[in-house]
């Protein structure tokens, strides 16, 4: 099992983030994050956020540190990547007038 994880430089909610992927299946991340006791809400549509204080923990269980780049190729590469829908895209919103 490699998971990847990029170094925290997303801030949000007042702290810095980073995200941890698989280029294998979700199920095998979902099982490292599991291992990490990383809470499933956590879980934003292909990568877990993991704030800066459990980063070293990420790495000690083995994942593997890249860079933020390498992360999105990683992911589009293994055919994981699911980006942002705008509004616009969302069900159920309308076009304007």
């Amino acid at each position: 099992m490699t998971v990847y994880i990029d170094p925290p430089a997303w801030p949000g909610h007042g702290r810095m983030w980073s995200h941890l992927i698989s280029d294998v299946s979700y199920e095998e991340l979902r099982a490292f994050a599991d291992g990490l006791a990383l809470p499933r809400r956590a879980f934003e549509r292909d990568h877990y956020d993991v704030p800066s204080h459990r980063y070293a923990d990420a790495v000690a269980a083995g994942a593997v540190q890249v860079s933020s780049r390498e992360v999105v190729r990683l992911l589009t590469a293994a055919g994981l990547r699911r980006r942002k829908r705008r509004a616009a895209q969302l069900p159920g919103a309308e076009a304007s007038s």
